[in-house]
């Protein structure tokens, strides 16, 4: 799942395809949403 960087907006159409824009502000930029998920790593 992508959102907009400009108006949060998730995005519905497909991500691969070339030249997509933002349908609500026209923006091109685009973050991945990242699940909250904490990693615990033990010392060696």
């Amino acid at each position: 799942m992508y959102k907009c960087g400009k108006c949060n907006e998730p995005i519905r159409s497909n991500i691969n395809a070339v030249g997509i824009q933002c349908e609500k502000c026209g923006s091109k930029i685009f973050y991945k949403e990242r699940p909250n998920v904490k990693k615990v790593v033990k010392a060696r």
